[in-house]
């Protein structure tokens, strides 16, 4: 009698942990996504990318990455600079996999010998020198030049074809960030619309729209941009308020596939060049293709603001001056 007892008793007790176990998940669950949440509302510094989802994507609609600021502009440097050279998204996805390894796709000013930058690509086996090699759009474009020589690389597991070009002891390291470099190279180079969005610093001061004309010429060439005109200093639209709008045209150089498919995904491409470096250039609002990103509504993401917008005229960056 005395051991039923105990047992009925230890089997309430049982039921009891796992209660309580269960509720501390439940809280603990709870507790992070408010936080998250908070973060988001109150501006902490901050990007997310987020699957395109559809059933034919290929990619769980529920996958997500989240990197910071220096992060994101880092990994749309190394985005912009491939597609600029006419390189595919394997070959993004490739290069942001590897950057992610070798500096977490930060351009770091140290490394395993001599080291250096985003690819710690070193001066001393023909890379460049240590000036060139921590300008992330150089640094990019060494890396996609020796990817090229690679045969077939876009067959290839990452591992192997990052490694071609790496020369790493420890070339496996590579495997672990294709999920999340897949993520980021479909919102960068355009495939996955309004995929990325990105919380500022919201820093005091003026922002400078000649800088962001110039970082956009710097990374996607001269021809981004229309040639500078009496419109402003930096060519941009002075609009309503005490800011600035660079209006960025979408255009594509001919090739096959539709047309209008490949002028949205440059304007996506765009248009999440400037949400990823909005922290750094102070860029305010982004608007494409019938929604806009608002740095004083990031947590909310990208917004509908139009109907019937096909997505292949302008890229709207405003900055507040």
């Amino acid at each position: 009698m005395t051991e039923t007892v105990s047992n009925a008793s230890a089997s309430r007790f049982g039921r009891l942990l796992r209660a309580i176990a269960g509720l501390s998940v439940l809280l603990a669950l709870v507790a992070y996504v408010f936080v998250r949440y908070e973060s988001w509302e109150t501006g902490t510094p901050g990007c997310v990318v987020r699957a395109a989802g559809g059933p034919d994507s290929g990619t769980d609609p529920d996958a997500s990455f989240e990197l910071t600021p220096e992060m994101a502009a880092n990994a749309a440097t190394i985005s912009a600079v491939g597609t600029v050279r006419g390189m595919p998204e394997r070959a993004v996805t490739i290069a942001l996999a590897t950057a992610m390894q070798e500096s977490m796709l930060l351009n770091i000013s140290y490394g395993d010998r001599d080291s250096l930058g985003l690819f710690q690509q070193r001066p001393s086996m023909g890379w460049g020198t240590t000036r060139q090699i921590l300008d992330p759009v150089y640094s990019a474009g060494k890396f996609y030049e020796h990817l090229a020589d690679v045969p077939g690389y876009s067959r290839l597991p990452l591992t192997e074809a990052a490694q071609r070009v790496q020369r790493s002891g420890y070339p496996r390291a590579y495997a672990k960030h294709e999920p999340g470099a897949t993520l980021l190279a479909a919102a960068l180079t355009g495939r996955a619309p309004a995929a990325l969005t990105c919380t500022t610093g919201r820093q005091p001061g003026a922002g400078d729209p000649a800088k962001v004309r110039t970082e956009l010429v710097r990374t996607f060439g001269e021809g981004v941009l229309p040639a500078v005109t009496g419109a402003g200093r930096a060519g941009a639209r002075h609009t309503a308020g005490a800011g600035a709008e660079l209006r960025v045209p979408v255009t594509v150089a001919p090739g096959g596939g539709s047309r209008a498919a490949a002028k949205a995904r440059r304007g996506w491409e765009l248009a999440h060049w400037a949400v990823a470096q909005a922290d750094l250039l102070r860029i305010t609002q982004v608007s494409y293709g019938g929604r806009v990103w608002n740095a004083d509504e990031a947590y909310e993401g990208w917004q509908q603001v139009g109907r019937g917008v096909d997505g292949t005229g302008e890229v709207g960056i405003r900055v507040d001056q």
